[in-house]
């Protein structure tokens, strides 16, 4: 008998070990680290389709208002269609948002069986991961909760443990406890024990289960939560949790808040090629080095060099390294990371160094991505500013003034439809047009192809803040 499952995918959080390449307002599950994919979207393919006994639904995904059009984009891009995207008001950790999801769910289905993971892990063997849930399938159906545990392959200390009540290969045992992440000499000790694995964060249940472990052990948490999403409002498909409710939940873990407490855990042992990614020496990795240990990326030249890592994320940056050893090289249009790749684990120190010097660099992607596609900023002055502005096919930016600039647009791809005052016109490529100060104006792509176009703001300020919006059709404020 095929078991319906439905995937639940968390997809928050800021990655900032891959420092340049993540960032808080474009996190690493967003960007093609490996492949041509982006993380979150190999991670959706994963969890769709059937395998042995299974078979997926439309994956429920919980994410926060500035990803929500970024999810559906992707989730299209991949050919899926998206389930319920629940919107979170404010990140509080991974228990209340499973929480949310089981009781979401069990609403509609009270024999719902629930397939938590994050969205940022590499799996590249979805037949030897799906055979895997089948092998849970048996636990959960007597109430168990089921974890999913990493063979190790090294004595690795950016990752927490399972300790299994006895050695398995591939058969479900049951966990003796959780394991914080370990310095490198009890990782190794763990290593030759045979007993332990990496937790992959990954967890299966019947949603009723979940629940029961949630009234158990942190009961505090279901009143937000469930207030919640019975105040939850719709928004242009997706599900807003209500923020006064949300924000009187706990932040914790679901580690913290029931694994760690409760005594029905089985752990299902994967011992195929995982990551989390969570370091750019794991990317290193992934990336596939060479007999000298170097891995390149993008435009990158390597000339004498060991162990190294030289990655170049921008069309307009060539990177060299010339006689490297053990070091790790990534550079963006506005920001170049080089460091020991031995600090790997360090990079996210590097976040809070720039953070504290106000550096908008530490959270903010160097493309802006919105609703109708993205724009970068190609040169800025004290009083001008140049962008490169990319319109998706049949998109439309919102009808708006601005109080303090005025704007040249120059079509350099497609066609734009234009609307400045009352007068509406299409502009084809080379053709351009003037927005005076203080003018109600909207830029749309009415065509099936890309549009993109060069604008070249003046004023006395020329913060994206300096919009009144008339309409909007992604009902923006």
């Amino acid at each position: 008998m095929t078991t319906q499952i439905t995937p639940v995918l968390l997809c928050g959080g800021s990655g900032t070990r891959l420092w340049p390449l993540s960032r808080k307002s474009y996190p690493k599950q967003f960007v093609p680290l490996v492949g041509e994919e982006t993380l979150f979207q190999a991670s959706a393919r994963r969890l769709s389709g059937t395998g042995p006994d299974i078979s997926f639904d439309a994956p429920m995904v919980l994410t926060n208002s500035d990803f929500r059009f970024i999810v559906t984009e992707q989730l299209h891009s991949a050919g899926i269609d998206p389930g319920t995207i629940l919107i979170e008001p404010e990140g509080r950790n991974t228990a209340p948002a499973i929480l949310a999801a089981a009781l979401h769910s069990v609403a509609a289905n009270p024999d719902a069986v629930l397939l938590v993971a994050s969205s940022d892990q590499v799996m590249p063997d979805v037949a030897a991961f799906h055979d895997c849930v089948t092998r849970g399938l048996p636990a959960i159906n007597t109430g168990n909760l089921v974890t999913f545990g990493i063979t190790p392959s090294h004595p690795e200390t950016a990752y927490g443990y399972l300790e299994l009540s006895a050695p398995s290969e591939s058969a479900p045992v049951a966990l003796s406890r959780f394991v914080e992440k370990p310095d490198a000499a009890r990782a190794a000790e763990m290593l030759a024990q045979g007993n332990y694995l990496w937790n992959a964060g990954i967890f299966l249940f019947r949603a009723r289960d979940m629940i029961a472990a949630f009234e158990a052990h942190a009961p505090d948490l279901i009143p937000p939560v469930r207030a919640a999403l019975a105040a939850a409002k719709p928004d242009l498909g997706f599900l807003r949790l209500d923020p006064a409710a949300w924000s009187k939940a706990g932040n914790i873990s679901i580690d913290y808040a029931v694994m760690e407490r409760a005594d029905n855990l089985t752990v299902v042992p994967f011992s195929a090629a995982w990551s989390d990614l969570g370091g750019w020496d794991a990317v290193w990795r992934e990336t596939g080095p060479d007999a000298s240990g170097v891995a390149t990326s993008g435009a990158a030249t390597a000339i004498d060099c060991k162990n190294t890592l030289l990655r170049s994320d921008s069309e307009r940056q060539e990177i060299v390294g010339l006689g490297l050893n053990n070091i790790i090289a990534v550079a963006m249009n506005d920001a170049v990371l080089v460091a020991d790749m031995n600090r790997a684990q360090d990079v996210k120190k590097v976040v809070v160094a720039l953070e504290a010097k106000n550096a908008p660099q530490a959270t903010q992607f160097p493309k802006d991505h919105r609703p109708w596609g993205w724009f970068e900023s190609l040169v800025v002055g004290e009083r001008f500013q140049v962008k490169r502005i990319h319109v998706k096919p049949g998109a439309a930016l919102s009808l708006q003034s601005h109080f303090h600039r005025s704007e040249h647009w120059i079509v350099v791809e497609g066609t734009a439809k234009v609307t400045v005052g009352e007068d509406v016109r299409l502009l084809s490529e080379n053709q351009s047009v003037y927005i005076p100060l203080g003018a109600v104006h909207r830029m749309e792509n009415p065509g099936k192809v890309p549009m993109v176009l060069i604008e070249v703001q003046t004023g006395s300020y020329l913060g994206e803040d300096d919009i009144l919006r008339y309409e909007d059709v992604y009902a923006r404020e």
